[in-house]
C-alpha cells in the first residue's frame, strides 16, 4: 500500500467522488485470485464516463507498471487498471511484467519510455528509488500518473492519485472510540496491528489512529507491526494476544494480513474485543456481513484508484481536463476518501471489494 502526499505536496487534495471519474459507476468482469469453488470475486470497478470525458479522443498508448501480485490488493490494482483501459476504444494498454525487484521495475519502465508511450501509470515498489525513472519519463515528455506510493519529487510525476493513509487511521479511531464510548468503557485497552513500520504509510495510519483516539480520551495500547501478509499477521497477532490478556478493541491496518490476524484470534479462543480492518477486501466485508467473528468494521483504501489512474492518464495524454471542472487541466493530486464499512452499509461496498 501507499505513501500519502507530504504536506508540501498536499496543496490541492480532491475527493475522488467529486471528480466525475469515481470508480464503481459501472462494473466489468475480470479474472481474480479467488480460490476455485469459493465465493465469486467482485468484478473490477471501472470509472464511469462523465460528459465530454466519455467522448473518444485521439488514440493513445498508456504504459503500466506495478509490483507483482503478492497479495489481493495488488492483484486488484492490476485487474482494475486493465479493466478500465478495456473501456476505451481510443486506448492501447501496454503493461510490463509485474515485479517486486526494484531494478527490474526501473528497467521495465525505461523500456516503456523508449517505446514512446503517450502516458505512464506507475505504482512503484519504492517511491524513493523509482523517482529518477519517473523524472526520466517526464523529461522525455511522457506524463506520469504516480499511483499510490509517491515519488520523492513532484518533478517525477504529472498527477498523483492514491488513498488517505492518515484518514484511514482517523476513520478506524473514530469508529473504535465512539463504540467504546457508547458502551461506557472508561479505560479501554486498544491494540494495533500495523503494517511495515519503516514505511511512511504505516506511520501515517498509526498517527491518524492515535490522534482520533485522543479526541475520546483514549490511547493506543499494545502494538505490533506485521508485513501486510497473512503469515505475518498471524505471527504478530499471536504475540500481541499473549502479551495482552485483556483487550477491548483492535485495529488491523490491512485486510490481507487480516486473514492471519483472525486465524490467530480464533486459535487463541479470544472474543472479548471487537476488531476493525483496513482496505476493504471482499472477504473482510463478507465476515462483517455474516457477523460471526470479532471483525465488525473495515476502513477503505480501495484499489479502484487504479481504474481512475488509467482514466486520468488517458485525459492527460489527450490534452483534456475533467469535464465537470472549470479548470482546463487535470488536478496535480487526487486523494481518495476513507469510508467506514459496517454491517449496516456493507452491501453498498461489497461489489467494490477485492479478494484476499
Amino acid at each position: 500500500m501507499s505513501e500519502n502526499l507530504t504536506s508540501g505536496l498536499g496543496r490541492r487534495r480532491f475527493l475522488l467522488s467529486s471528480l466525475g471519474i469515481g470508480a464503481g459507476a459501472a462494473l466489468t468482469a475480470c479474472t481474480s485470485n479467488a480460490p476455485a469453488g469459493g465465493p465469486p470475486a467482485a468484478s473490477a470497478p471501472v470509472a464511469g464516463g462523465a460528459g465530454a470525458n466519455s467522448e473518444p479522443g485521439e488514440q493513445v498508448t498508456i504504459g503500466f507498471s506495478a509490483p507483482a501480485a503478492d497479495h489481493g490488493w495488488i492483484a486488484a490494482i492490476a485487474n482494475n487498471a486493465q479493466a478500465q483501459a478495456d473501456q476505451y476504444p481510443d486506448v492501447t494498454f501496454s503493461p510490463v511484467n509485474p515485479t517486486n525487484d526494484i531494478a527490474q521495475q526501473i528497467a521495465a519502465v525505461q523500456t516503456l519510455i523508449n517505446q514512446r508511450v503517450n502516458a505512464l501509470v506507475i505504482l512503484p515498489n519504492d517511491g524513493s528509488q523509482l523517482t529518477s525513472v519517473g523524472r526520466q519519463a517526464m523529461e522525455a515528455g511522457i506524463p506520469v500518473i504516480n499511483l499510490d506510493r509517491i515519488f520523492d519529487s513532484p518533478l517525477a510525476y504529472r498527477t498523483w492519485i492514491g488513498g488517505d493513509n492518515y484518514g484511514m487511521g482517523v476513520s478506524a479511531g473514530n469508529y473504535i472510540g465512539q463504540r467504546l464510548r457508547d458502551a461506557g468503557v472508561a479505560n479501554p485497552v486498544i491494540g494495533e496491528i500495523a503494517g511495515i513500520d519503516n514505511l511512511p504509510l504505516t506511520q501515517q495510519r498509526s498517527q491518524g489512529f492515535a490522534d482520533a483516539l485522543q479526541t475520546y480520551g483514549f490511547a493506543v495500547g499494545p502494538r505490533q507491526a506485521a508485513d501486510f501478509t497473512a503469515q505475518g499477521g498471524q505471527r504478530v497477532t499471536a504475540n500481541l494476544l499473549q502479551a495482552a490478556p485483556q483487550l477491548d478493541a483492535v485495529w488491523n491496518h490491512d485486510d490481507d494480513q487480516g486473514i492471519g490476524v483472525l486465524a490467530a484470534i480464533q486459535q487463541a479462543g479470544r472474543s472479548e474485543f471487537f476488531m476493525v480492518g483496513g482496505a476493504g477486501s471482499a472477504n473482510a466485508m463478507r465476515a462483517i456481513q455474516e457477523d460471526n467473528t470479532v471483525l465488525k468494521a473495515t476502513v477503505t483504501y480501495s484499489p479502484s484508484m487504479a481504474s481512475s489512474a488509467v482514466s486520468v492518464a488517458r485525459l492527460v495524454a489527450q490534452g483534456r481536463g475533467l469535464s465537470d471542472f472549470a479548470e482546463r487541466e487535470v488536478p496535480a493530486s487526487i486523494t481518495l476518501a476513507s469510508a467506514t464499512i459496517t454491517k449496516e452499509n456493507v452491501g453498498e461496498y461489497l461489489p467494490l471489494g477485492f479478494e484476499s
